[in-house]
């Protein structure tokens, strides 16, 4: 199966996902989970308009080395976003990879995500999986200008080197889960090695 994302590709479609459990999980939370940690909103201007609940994230600092550490999000959603990874890593992509982040984020009724491309290497090396857990018909996930509507409980790979922002114009939240997948052919790149894997 191919795992390579053509460079001009806007999406690729991965299928429905089995993410009943992840749902009802993020509708269960209380509004202090999505304001707990702020440090990604406040670390990427281009966020600062969405909440995010981070199971897991690696360490830009450590970089081309792969450590990767659990966050709070994790004793909150990894019992039922764990799964959901591996029904997509498992029909989707090479086995062997690594998750590198993994969230949930929200983006309120009325909030934008402005214009931006993923510059950080592991970014670029990483396939971006959406998994649209809450949406309504007045969002628009903009890839290259080109507007797409993403479907509730069915994930979709972004390419997130071409410019991409999202509007919500509807009356309710949009919460995807995304997380970034990093496969084995891109770890036996000269240079990148892993190291501490806390998941």
């Amino acid at each position: 199966m191919p795992t390579q994302r053509h460079d001009q590709q806007r999406t690729r479609d991965l299928g429905t996902v089995s993410c009943a459990a992840l749902q009802r999980a993020v509708v269960a939370l209380d509004e202090a989970a999505w304001t707990e940690k702020q440090y990604r909103q406040e670390m990427f201007n281009v966020h600062s308009s969405t909440q995010s609940i981070v199971l897991c994230f690696i360490d830009l600092e450590a970089w081309p080395h792969i450590a990767v550490d659990r966050d709070v999000g994790w004793d909150r959603l990894g019992a039922c976003a764990e799964p959901v990874m591996d029904e997509i890593v498992a029909r989707s992509y090479s086995p062997g990879g690594v998750v590198v982040r993994s969230m949930a984020v929200r983006l309120p009724a009325g909030a934008r995500i402005t214009p931006h491309v993923d510059e950080h290497e592991s970014l670029r090396l990483s396939h971006r999986v959406h998994l649209p857990l809450t949406t309504n018909p007045r969002v628009r996930f903009f890839i290259d200008g080109v507007p797409h509507r993403f479907e509730t409980g069915r994930a979709v790979e972004v390419n997130n080197q071409l410019s991409h922002s999202v509007m919500n114009d509807g009356p309710d939240d949009r919460v995807h889960f995304i997380f970034d997948y990093l496969p084995p052919e891109q770890i036996a790149r000269p240079g990148v090695a892993r190291s501490s894997l806390g998941t």
